[in-house]
């Protein structure tokens, strides 16, 4: 099976550019109750991925940053502590099973590293658990 059948297409995926400002990533993910979200370059090519993390780090390290000082920086100007590794959409499932155990959500990419969309880790082990319950029910114990 193909990860096609997993993805989240990137019109329907919450995604920042490296242009976004810090100030706006932090409303949005909270909007959104995420805590990563993808970041998607100019050139729509996956660059990295933002994490709530990256951003109170960044607030650590700039103790007199206020919400207007948030407005003038730039999430690319934050360093990322996580790039999610992307896979291609011509991948299968059984390579998405590592990445999904380290990241909240797979980037995709396709054959130019134009990011398409993600898969997220949820679907990835409801499916898993729907292929141990056809089993079980097969009465495979294997």
């Amino acid at each position: 099976m193909k990860v096609i059948f997993f993805l989240t297409p990137k019109s329907e995926v919450v995604y920042l550019t490296p242009e976004t400002t810090m100030r706006q990533a932090l409303e949005r993910m909270e909007r959104h109750s995420y805590t990563a979200v993808p970041l998607v370059d100019r050139r729509g090519c996956y660059a990295g991925t933002l994490t709530e993390g990256d951003l109170l780090w960044k607030l650590k390290s700039s103790p007199d940053l206020d919400l207007n000082g948030m407005e003038k920086i730039p999430v690319r100007e934050i360093a990322n502590t996580t790039k999610n590794k992307p896979v291609r959409i011509d991948s299968r499932v059984v390579d998405l099973l590592t990445l999904a155990g380290e990241q909240n959500f797979v980037p995709v990419v396709d054959d130019q590293d134009i990011f398409i969309g993600i898969i997220r880790r949820r679907e990835i082990i409801e499916y898993c658990a729907e292929l141990i319950r056809e089993r079980e029910e097969d009465g495979v114990t294997n």
